[in-house]
């Protein structure tokens, strides 16, 4: 493929999903000889984790007054003129309205929208200017994600335009490893674990609930929550409320994945929308079998029955129902996590995201 110049950018400073794609996109791109330069809040951990990466950075602050600042669109203009870039990936709705300006000014050939998150995209007039006249494609992170830019207006965009491209995980980096749990375990504890930013999309309260329907069936287990964000506090005081403290603990920002999925038995997810649940495929990937709701993306990553369970969405008793079967069945955890890991292999690696990604671009 003709080498390429690419830029990510990406407003954003809190770190997730997005920018560890933003992060191992442009490195492999990098690696295969594109040029690659990464636009960056300066405040931002996607600016710092790039420091360590080789690939240029550069700092931009966007603001939601940004779109109507002809002086900010102006910078990135001469940003990308004097970067020569031709492919802009562009990470956040703001993003679309100032960069994505600033790029369609500059002439560029290709201006994507990478589109995380499975919520309706409102049929708006400035909607309608911006995915009809200034995006020339949108990358959704899964066939949910595409439905929902689609669902207010199916002529928002072409749909030919719209490329369904999966978050890919690195393999290389869930050899098995010793069990190093962040708990110190009974010997007939199954440990449950999350992860995710402790905000209300990711509904750990549902989990804090099904610890204490659990604590109240008599299953010993322990959950471990990773993740920081605004609701910590008050998710730790529902914890002490319903009497699971003991039972609950709150890890903070987890930088280690592969090693904090091999010392849990079971993942759980809750969350109430995921454009495409990155830290299911991590669980298959760590041979450790999901439970989580039957909506969204996650059908698409979790075959029922196969690789996890499926539950009907906010269906307490069932997910607890569904957890003690799998804590008095512990056969359950190695056939659903070897079933997972074999799925992640054949459908969500890295080296796939990226000859996807390549044929975009």
């Amino acid at each position: 493929m003709r080498r390429k110049t690419i830029c990510f950018f990406n407003s954003y400073r809190q770190w997730g999903g997005g920018e560890k794609w933003n992060v191992d996109m442009a490195t492999r791109l990098a690696g295969r000889g594109h040029a690659v330069v990464v636009v960056a809040n300066r405040k931002s951990e996607l600016y710092d984790r790039l420091g360590k990466s080789g690939v240029k950075r550069l700092q931009v602050g966007i603001s939601n007054l940004s779109p109507a600042n002809p002086a900010k669109v102006f910078q990135i203009y001469r940003l990308l003129q004097r970067e020569k870039i031709e492919t802009i990936i562009l990470n956040l709705s703001t993003d679309v309205k100032v960069a994505g300006i600033a790029a369609k000014l500059a002439g560029l050939k290709k201006i994507l929208y990478a589109r995380g998150i499975a919520k309706p995209i409102n049929n708006t007039m400035a909607n309608r200017f911006l995915f009809g006249r200034i995006l020339t494609g949108v990358i959704a992170n899964s066939k949910e994600t595409k439905r929902a830019i689609l669902r207010n207006n199916t002529r928002l965009i072409d749909p030919d335009h719209v490329y369904v491209i999966y978050n890919g995980i690195d393999m290389t980096r869930y050899r098995i490893r010793s069990r190093k749990s962040h708990t110190l375990r009974e010997s007939s504890e199954v440990i449950l674990g999350t992860a995710g930013r402790l905000e209300t999309v990711k509904n750990q309260q549902f989990l804090i609930r099904a610890a204490r329907l659990l604590k109240d069936r008599g299953v010993a287990f322990k959950l471990l929550i990773a993740g920081e964000g605004r609701l910590r506090s008050e998710l730790q005081e529902l914890a002490a409320s319903l009497g699971v403290s003991e039972e609950i603990r709150f890890l903070g920002f987890i930088s280690d994945m592969p090693e904090f999925m091999a010392g849990i038995d079971i993942f759980v997810l809750s969350s109430h929308y995921e454009g495409f649940g990155y830290v299911l495929v991590e669980a298959m990937a760590a041979e450790r079998p999901v439970i989580t709701f039957d909506d969204s993306s996650s059908p698409e990553i979790v075959e029922d029955q196969k690789t996890g369970i499926l539950v009907p969405r906010n269906d307490l008793n069932e997910f607890v129902r569904q957890i003690t079967h799998i804590a008095e069945n512990r056969h359950l955890i190695t056939r659903y996590g070897q079933a997972g890991k074999k799925r992640v292999e054949a459908h969500f690696t890295i080296q796939q995201t990226l000859e996807d990604l390549e044929k975009v671009i």
